[in-house]
């Protein structure tokens, strides 16, 4: 097996070095290089991908939302996205504009707004998840299914320390005590 220049197998997969200073002496950090590199090329191949259809990825992942969860609100699809509502009200005019999505006042709370697609905004929509599905299914036959799944649970298990980590910081922040890197000592 054969491995891009920047990628230095042996180093990746012996354990960490306790006493190394600079990060890119660690393995994980390599590692860890690697997935941000593949997540980076896989946007811009996706951005590049999307070109005919006159949006980008962040536009497909409002519409993806919006085929998935008809209705959502506004709020909670910034939620959803993990962006701020301020960034989200960029993007939505311009959707709204092509006459893809509609907003509408919520019925029960007047101050809610929710989204749907409209029919042309869901033939889009389709078209987009077909070639994203088709860039996705053109990558990832790169690897076996075991590998593949393997690298979904472990990107998971990332997720969620990121997040579980996220939360605790908040809490500590918010309670004035400070925190270690390490929490499982």
């Amino acid at each position: 097996m054969r491995f891009p220049d920047w990628f230095n197998y042996e180093q990746n997969c012996t354990t960490m070095n306790k006493k190394q200073a600079l990060p890119w002496d660690n393995p994980r950090f390599h590692n860890w290089i690697a997935v941000a590199r593949a997540c980076q090329v896989m946007g811009l191949s996706l951005a590049r991908a999307l070109q005919p259809l006159d949006i980008k990825p962040p536009h497909l992942d409002i519409l993806i939302n919006l085929f998935r969860t008809p209705g959502i609100s506004q709020q909670d699809l910034a939620d959803k996205l993990l962006v701020g509502r301020s960034n989200l009200s960029m993007l939505l005019p311009q959707l709204e504009k092509r006459g893809l999505l509609i907003r509408s006042s919520d019925p029960q709370d007047r101050r809610v707004l929710r989204l749907e697609l409209t029919d042309e905004g869901t033939e889009l929509t389709q078209e987009a998840i077909a070639i994203q599905t088709a860039l996705i299914d053109r990558t990832m036959k790169t690897a076996s299914t075991d590998e593949c799944n393997l690298v979904g649970e472990v990107m998971t298990r990332i997720i969620r320390e990121l997040t579980t980590s996220d939360v605790a910081e908040a809490r500590d922040t918010e309670t004035g005590t400070s925190i270690g890197i390490d929490r499982k000592a």
